[in-house]
């Protein structure tokens, strides 16, 4: 299973969690006491972190996708130089030289978003997903930041701004 379709059958379980929530929150809020209708509140609550949660996590994922279109576009995008073991696995040493050599790009030049996007891919390789995801973010707020048109069509960024449909 690909991690979107897996993303989109969480997706549909955290729907249908969603809509029990608030159904049993209803019945609770019906029985009139107080109790019940604490219950009920509190089993409203739960789907709004959900759907919230989906959010930002849709965002990222768009938002780092944007950001790779572009920077594929501009040719930047980091090469897979790194060695791997007979059964495909990512070489450890080979994954550290190659974060020690992105963190002294990023170190180099703080604003570029480009860099973070590179490092926060590196972080990945390196296995800390923790520290590639708050790095891609630091990339996206950087590219937001510019606002720089870099893209080749001259059509400028579109990190954080609405999906226009040419239909």
């Amino acid at each position: 299973m690909t991690s979107r379709t897996g993303f989109f059958v969480l997706s549909g379980v955290l729907a249908l969690v969603a809509l029990i929530c608030v159904g049993e929150g209803v019945q609770l809020v019906a029985t009139g006491k107080p109790l019940g209708i604490g219950l009920g509140l509190c089993a409203f609550v739960i789907p709004v972190i959900g759907i919230w949660f989906l959010r930002q996590t849709v965002r990222f994922g768009r938002d780092s996708e944007r950001l790779a279109r572009e920077l594929e576009a501009e040719g930047g995008l980091p090469v897979d130089e790194l060695e791997r073991t007979d059964g495909g696995r990512i070489d450890r040493a080979s994954a550290d030289a190659v974060f020690a050599r992105r963190k002294a790009e990023a170190e180099a030049a703080p604003d570029d978003w480009r860099v973070f996007f590179r490092l926060a891919v590196a972080y990945a390789d390196a296995g800390d997903v923790p520290r590639a995801r708050r790095t891609m973010q630091h990339a996206i707020k950087l590219h937001r930041a510019t606002g720089a048109d870099t893209t080749p069509d001259g059509a400028g960024s579109t990190i954080g701004k609405p999906a226009r449909s040419n239909a």
